[in-house]
């Protein structure tokens, strides 16, 4: 089975279950991730907005737009990466998640983590940055590459803060900006430990 497939699974197993889980009532309650299933970068936020649950969609309303806006001036492809939420259903009034509907929707996001096996994850704002740096401040690690076990593999995270944040003031915008465009230098490194890697694991076995 090929990852785009796996991933239409995946949601409609979830769409399925979507009664049962918290803040869903229906199956089209639920905002599936969207991009390409063989990216090497998964762009990570916190859960829908009102635009994104009326479409569907991750990050289409006006921080999404800066988002993609903001990827596409650093030369990241839309059609090249992949964007989700930690919580796939929008909460009352766009407030934050719980701890108890992160939870209800973790064995969603770490299978799709599963199956697109990204490169680098870019966790956007501090609730998805939460799932892999448990005990730092967004304040003191964005725009910083993090190496961490999750799931008993090693990933490579680098966290920002949310579009949405970026968007309440100049200097929050400008840091967001300076973090984007580190992405793609970030993402080329990733892949050359990636090749290093291979390359070892190459000599080996024919060393043995």
């Amino acid at each position: 089975m090929d990852k785009a497939q796996a991933l239409r699974d995946l949601y409609a197993d979830l769409e399925k279950t979507a009664p049962s889980l918290p803040l869903a009532t229906k199956a089209s309650d639920i905002v599936p991730g969207e991009g390409n299933p063989d990216a090497d970068i998964f762009f990570i936020g916190e859960a829908p907005g009102y635009h994104e649950s009326v479409q569907r969609r991750p990050f289409v309303g006006v921080s999404g737009k800066f988002l993609r806006k903001t990827m596409t001036e650093v030369g990241l492809n839309e059609e090249d990466v992949y964007i989700g939420n930690i919580v796939k259903v929008r909460p009352p009034d766009n407030r934050d998640p719980s701890p108890a509907e992160i939870l209800a929707y973790k064995q969603y996001l770490d299978q799709e983590i599963e199956i697109i096996e990204p490169l680098l994850i870019v966790t956007l704002g501090r609730f998805s940055m939460a799932k892999f740096l448990p005990d730092v401040k967004i304040s003191q690690v964005h725009g910083r590459l993090h190496k961490v076990v999750w799931n008993q593999k090693a990933l490579f995270v680098f966290p920002m803060y949310h579009p949405a944040a970026a968007l309440r003031g100049t200097k929050m915008r400008e840091s967001f900006a300076t973090d984007m465009k580190k992405v793609p230098k970030v993402l080329k490194w990733v892949q050359q430990q990636q090749e290093t890697i291979a390359l070892e694991s190459d000599v080996k076995d024919i060393l043995l």
